[in-house]
Parts: structure tokens; sequence; C-alpha cells
């Protein structure tokens, strides 16, 4: 068995192998991603699969992508969120955009969270009509809640919305 030589260091140490370009690496020079990095996203890209990457591999195609989506994420936690029952505040939205639905959530905020990011991935700032259900799982002697959801994203002008309700009634 020959020692490879790492891509990064040069030090025949490389018992890792890039999962992107297959070259050999070390275990200080490896770049490696959770399972769980990407998890809001619906939909991964084939690239991002991977858990172990080169620094090259890792500084073109993960950190671009990581950028992007911790951006999505801090504009998911701006979002309004308007439940169904709050049918006055939201009547005069104009609702233009297929509803959005999540599964499998571990709890109410989760499944919250994951409809927001998918708003925000469409550069939306609102969610209405936002319908949560859970259903509880039970394996053996274990039990567990799923969370399931719906809403429909939109764009919402914040000047527009009507911030103190006591001003309805008393303008002055």
């Amino acid at each position: 068995m020959e020692k490879l030589n790492c891509c990064t260091c040069q030090k025949p140490k490389a018992n890792l192998v890039c999962e992107i370009c297959q070259s050999p690496v070390c275990k200080y020079c490896a770049q490696f991603t959770d399972e769980e990095t990407f998890s809001f996203l619906p939909q991964l890209p084939s690239e991002l699969e991977h858990t172990t990457y080169c620094g090259p591999c890792y500084n073109n195609t993960v950190a671009p992508a990581l950028e992007d989506y911790m951006q999505t994420m801090k504009a998911a936690k701006e979002i309004l969120v308007f439940d169904k029952k709050q049918g006055k505040e939201t009547r005069l939205i104009k609702r233009l955009e297929d509803p959005i639905s999540v599964s499998n959530c571990a709890d109410e905020n989760e499944a919250i969270l994951k409809l927001a990011f998918l708003a925000a991935q469409k550069k939306l700032n609102a969610i209405v009509d936002v319908d949560l259900s859970s259903e509880k799982i039970k394996n053996g002697s274990f039990r567990t809640t799923k969370w399931r959801g719906t809403a429909i994203p939109c764009y919402v002008k914040p000047e527009k919305l009507l911030k103190d309700k006591a001003l309805r009634h008393n303008p002055n």
C-alpha cells in the first residue's frame, strides 16, 4: 500500500479522499460538513451531498453555497408570519404565489422557519394563511410528534400594515 501525499500540505498522511475531485487529503487539511448543514434546502445539489472536501473544492463549491444559505436563513428569520386566524389583518394582501408546504418537522417553530425559508428563497417577505398540524407517531413505547404545515408566500409592504390595533379605534 503506497502512502499518498495530501493535495494541500503535501504530507504523506493523507488517509481521506475529497468526495468531489477524489484527491487525497489529510484529516488536518480536510473540510467537513455535517448532514444537517443544509437541512432547510428542499432539494440539495449533488456537489453538496458529500461530507469530506479538500480546501479548493470547499472554497469553490461549498463556501459560496453556505454563504447564500446563511443569507437566506437570516432573511427567513425576518419574515412576517400571519396565521390562518388573522383574516382581518391579511384580507388585503394579494396571494399571487402557489401555496408551499413542509412536513416531517420536529416542532412547531421548525415548521414555521422552514416555511419562512422557502418564502425567503423566493425573495418574498411574508407568509400568510399559515396552517400547522401535528401527528403523534408511536413506535413501540417511544412516541414522537411530527409537524407539517402549509402557507402562502407573498410580498407585503411594511408601511401598509397597521402597526397598532389601538390606533384603529383611537387615532389620537
